[in-house]
């Protein structure tokens, strides 16, 4: 995926996890909402980065595909079997 993701875009990965883990200990909001959070928040930042286009969109969609599946990855990994 980081092969389609813009120079630019790439940024909001890290900012995406931060974003991510602030929200994950908030009590408040239940986890299976986090993605579509995140979602808000790519596509807002991708937006801002990128100006306002279709292109954008799918920066942001990509960057929060990318921040959610690498989160999972990591914590997958850790698991033992």
């Amino acid at each position: 995926m980081i092969e389609f993701i813009t120079e630019n875009a790439l940024l909001l990965i890290p900012v995406l996890n931060i974003i991510g883990a602030i929200i994950k200990n908030t009590e408040k909001i239940p986890d299976k909402h986090i993605p579509i959070i995140l979602l808000f928040f790519g596509i807002l930042g991708a937006v801002a980065i990128l100006g306002l286009s279709p292109e954008s969109v799918v920066q942001g969609v990509l960057v929060t595909g990318t921040a959610v599946y690498g989160n999972q990855v990591v914590k997958q990994m850790k698991k033992s079997e």
